[in-house]
This record gives C-alpha cells, sequence and structure tokens, in this order.
C-alpha cells in the first residue's frame, strides 16, 4: 500500500483536509493519506471543521499528530503546506510543496476557498497516482 503524507505546521487545517480528501478519492486497497505537524496544534481548527463538514467529511474526532522521521519513513510522498525548513527531510522520499495560505481564523469563505483548491490539488494527485 502506498502512503501519501500531508503536513503543515500545526496539522490543524490544509493538511487534515488534504488527507480526508485523499482518503475519500483514492482506492483504500491501494493508497491511504496521513496527516501531520511540525508543531502540531490541541485540535483540528473550528473552522475547518465547519467547512469540510459542508462536503460531508466530519474531521470533529481527527487529532493533529507531529511529523516524525519515522512516520514519514514508510511514506512514498511527503507532500508540505508551509512548514518549509522545518519538514523533515528523508532521503529517498518524493516530497511535493503546495503553497498554501493557513486557514487559520480566516472567513468561511476564505477558508471554503482553501478547502476547494485542496480538494482540486488532491483530485489531480490521486488521478496522476493512478496513472504511475
Amino acid at each position: 500500500m502506498k502512503t501519501v503524507i500531508f503536513a503543515c505546521v500545526h496539522n490543524a487545517g490544509r493538511s487534515q483536509m488534504a488527507a480526508a480528501f485523499f482518503n475519500q478519492l483514492a482506492d483504500a486497497h491501494t493508497a491511504r493519506a496521513l496527516s501531520a505537524g511540525t508543531n502540531p496544534a490541541q485540535h483540528v481548527h473550528p473552522e475547518v471543521i465547519e467547512v469540510m463538514r459542508e462536503v460531508g467529511i466530519d474531521l470533529s474526532a481527527a487529532r493533529p499528530q507531529r511529523l516524525t522521521q519515522e512516520l514519514a519513513e514508510g511514506a512514498a510522498l511527503l507532500i508540505t503546506m508551509g512548514c518549509g525548513d522545518e519538514c523533515p527531510v528523508v532521503p529517498g522520499l518524493r516530497r511535493d510543496d503546495w503553497p498554501l495560505p493557513d486557514p487559520k481564523s480566516k472567513s468561511l469563505d476564505e477558508v471554503r476557498a482553501i478547502r476547494d483548491e485542496i480538494r482540486q490539488r488532491v483530485s489531480a494527485l490521486v488521478e496522476s497516482e493512478r496513472r504511475a
């Protein structure tokens, strides 16, 4: 099974949304996503929970976790979202960066726009991984 890790600083917004969309869109028998952060928050941002609920995904039970070397070692791909130099470097691990704004404390309309961009990027990623 191929594992994709989505990582941002607090693991309370962007990476949570991306992993949830990936797990919804990908074939669960061949791929899965995890999310993590370099400095995990206590909980997922309430505005993120709200806008994801609007598209039928419940993140209310999701808990931010730390991005560790051990977690990253089992992955095929690491997609970072704003953690910059704080993200670990894992030799041999494919890596990409999606420069997306942090949804924390943004208006619901701004968070919806971030959510929709993440969904488009994840959809394209899932499609490209199917063809690979």
